[in-house]
């Protein structure tokens, strides 16, 4: 494949946005990643997590007492992605190095491998956002997100199954899809094969161990093998859930674009600004608890836009971006709702599974 670029020759949205976003942090003197308000909610998150893994393990519940804590379980380990792990991916949980490093390794103690996870994100899903081929996010084994992947016949069920795949999502990355990029050297089908250094070798096999011996181990000794394993099934279920639907509502839906680059030369007709504007939708941005929870995945236009700045700051860029976009007559999508988003998505799902 043809190595894809962007037309930045000339690039005057992208120039004045970027400034006016500059000017925003240098004329309030303020750092642009994370600060009290987010290290408080890291700590609520964490405690929470713990306080809920402490409860089923160690104390005797009602059946049904323990399977609402798993679900709570699986969502805080989601918030904890989006709020402590996604942050610290991309250096803008803090100013200190360490405390960047620190918070996103919470993706290895959630069973997952950070050395992956930024390849496989911040390089290919930031650069060549919904590009066939480039954005492995978008290849979702079973589903047709968009018109230039070949449709199957089963994919005319995706309206019906699609719940399924979302809820497994984090168990099959962490269970299976890390194992596959791990032997595979390879990020992606078409991705090409990197050696990978011997300190992420021995942190590989380090984190799925002490995975299993948390999640699975432990509460087998702890309460019996069948509880042990609905519970880590209703919690693993209940963060895939979570994680998947907060993607797909960001990329995959009405109006969200799944540019081609020319075969020839490699490059999108688009400033790399613009693309990720045409890719990418907003949703539920009046709301505080949705912002709260998703760590400001719900502005996820300013996000893919300005990735090194805290989602703290996320609702006073989003008024210099529209501003922007309204002068350079640059489309912005938003739904006002995540439910409105929702809906948005199972549309285009249901209408690539029948054409």
């Amino acid at each position: 494949m043809t190595k894809v670029s962007f037309n930045n020759n000339n690039k005057p949205f992208a120039n004045t946005l970027r400034n006016r976003v500059n000017d925003y942090f240098k004329t309030r003197n303020i750092s642009n990643t994370g600060n009290r308000r987010l290290y408080i909610k890291s700590i609520i998150l964490v405690t929470f997590a713990v306080g809920i893994y402490i409860t089923l393990i160690f104390f005797p519940l009602p059946i049904w007492v323990a399977c609402v804590l798993c679900i709570l379980l699986g969502i805080n380990f989601a918030a904890i992605g989006f709020n402590i792990m996604h942050e610290g991916g991309h250096q803008s949980f803090s100013k200190k190095a360490w405390l960047n490093t620190v918070s996103a390794y919470t993706l290895n103690m959630l069973g997952g491998t950070i050395y992956f996870w930024k390849q496989k994100h911040n390089i290919n899903h930031h650069t060549y956002t919904n590009v066939d081929g480039l954005d492995h996010d978008i290849d979702i084994k079973f589903m047709r997100t968009h018109t230039d992947q070949p449709r199957k016949w089963f994919h005319r069920f995706q309206f019906a199954y699609w719940f399924l795949l979302y809820g497994i999502s984090y168990i099959a990355w962490v269970m299976f899809q890390d194992f596959e990029k791990y032997f595979s050297g390879k990020m992606g089908n078409k991705a090409i094969r990197k050696a990978m250094p011997l300190r992420e070798h021995v942190i590989f096999w380090g984190t799925k161990l002490g995975y299993t011996t948390v999640y699975l181990v432990i509460p087998i000794l702890m309460v019996g093998w069948l509880p042990a394993l609905v519970g880590w099934l209703i919690a693993g279920i209940s963060c895939g859930f979570c994680l998947a639907v907060v993607f797909q509502l960001a990329h995959v839906v009405e109006g969200t674009q799944f540019p081609v680059a020319d075969p020839d030369t490699g490059k999108i007709e688009q400033e790399w600004m613009v693309h990720q504007l045409s890719t990418t939708a907003n949703f539920a941005t009046g709301s505080r608890f949705i912002s709260w929870l998703l760590g400001g995945l719900n502005f996820q236009v300013e996000h893919h836009l300005f990735p090194r700045i805290s989602h703290v700051h996320y609702p006073a860029i989003n008024k210099l971006v529209k501003a922007t976009c309204k002068e350079y007559n640059v489309a912005y999508i938003e739904h006002r709702t995540m439910g409105h988003a929702f809906l948005s998505h199972l549309r285009h799902i249901h209408v690539l599974g029948k054409r």
